[in-house]
């Protein structure tokens, strides 16, 4: 087995693995051991997966910048994701933060001018999903002049990012088995994913203001 189809291979079955945490950790109670021990699952075996796909899109003869992309784009939700779970108690260091909100601005910028400078014409998929970026990355960086609002909305932002790095795991199992007709398999999982986003925030909002009014 060559080093590419290893890569492959690992980046599939990690991924898979990915599909079934993410699963177990959203379907479960929050805070819960099984949602904590399939978050954990998720996030590391989701790692290897992002990681594993960067490489081999800059591997000699397997060149992608379009897989490069979306594995940055996947790696920033995840981690940011990750991090949220720092701003509980406070955080006062926020150099890596800000680090990784820059490089998907830069990501998510390359993700509209690369098809334009280069091909003369608009990818619709990169184009979607460089605005998202490029709207998540500068709102990272309004949150972060004041750490007290990281404090209080971590659940939020914890919430949204994950979630955010669940749908590109779903959306490129769907893009790489091509289960639905074209486009769908990019933007379905998005508008599901969405819509779970926006309960359960309105459901902490909910339960935030009860216990505060």
């Amino acid at each position: 087995m060559d080093i590419v189809r290893f890569l492959i291979f690992i980046h599939a079955v990690t991924g898979g693995i990915a599909l079934v945490a993410g699963a177990f950790a959203i379907g479960s109670n929050k805070g819960k051991l099984i949602h904590r021990r399939g978050g954990k699952c998720f996030f590391y075996s989701m790692l290897v997966s992002a990681i594993t796909a960067l490489v081999i899109a800059v591997l000699p003869g397997h060149e992608n910048s379009f897989l490069f992309c979306i594995g940055i784009f996947s790696l920033y939700f995840l981690i940011a994701g990750f991090r949220a779970l720092a701003y509980k108690n406070g955080i006062s260091d926020l150099r890596y933060d800000k680090l990784l909100a820059i490089l998907v601005i830069f990501i998510s910028l390359a993700m509209l001018l690369y098809p334009i400078l280069l091909e003369g014409a608009i990818n619709i998929v990169l184009m979607v999903f460089g605005i998202v970026g490029l709207v998540f990355g500068l709102r990272d960086f309004s949150n972060y002049r004041t750490p007290k609002k990281l404090q209080q909305n971590w659940l939020r932002i914890h919430l949204g990012k994950m979630m955010g790095a669940y749908i590109a795991a779903v959306s490129a199992f769907l893009v790489v088995n091509q289960f639905l007709p074209s486009l769908l398999n990019w933007f379905l999982p998005t508008v599901f994913g969405v819509i779970f986003i926006t309960y359960w925030i309105l459901k902490i909002k909910k339960k935030d203001k009860a216990i505060t009014g």
